[in-house]
């Protein structure tokens, strides 16, 4: 399945925010959104990616006032990207290898959507049940 097919079923929504909001404000719309990852922007371009493993080790790190600083400071700012165009089985090895669980799927140089982990271990599942279906199939028409 290619990332196309999977925004067409989970939709393209993508949750933004500034460079300048709070790692506390960034934690919030996380918990409001329920996501575990927001996409930060400055403008039309993506400046990084902030996920809830980045706010843990930015509280780890530095206790609470952690929470008042801006999320550039904390962000994964060398970001990897899907384009629409890729399949499933590029993006786990990509997301395995990097140890990264969400992927900001860019075309034309447009942000277009977010690709989590769960998003390609729930679309691994549903063809590994298609395929054995399938099989059950072929094996009781025979």
């Amino acid at each position: 399945m290619l990332v196309a097919e999977i925004l067409k079923t989970k939709g393209d929504a993508v949750f933004t925010l500034t460079p300048g909001a709070t790692v506390a404000e960034a934690a919030a719309q996380l918990v409001q959104r329920q996501v575990g990852a927001l996409i930060v922007c400055e403008g039309d371009r993506v400046a990084g990616v902030l996920s809830e493993r980045d706010i843990v080790r930015a509280l780890a790190r530095q206790g609470a006032a952690a929470l008042t600083q801006p999320v550039s400071d904390h962000m994964t700012s060398n970001v990897i990207y899907a384009e629409p165009g890729e399949g499933v089985d590029v993006l786990m090895g990509r997301m395995t290898d990097r140890r990264i669980r969400h992927l900001p799927v860019m075309k034309d140089q447009r942000l277009c959507g977010v690709i989590s982990i769960g998003d390609v271990v729930k679309c691994q599942i549903d063809e590994a049940t298609r395929e054995a279906e399938s099989l059950k199939s072929y094996i009781g028409a025979g």
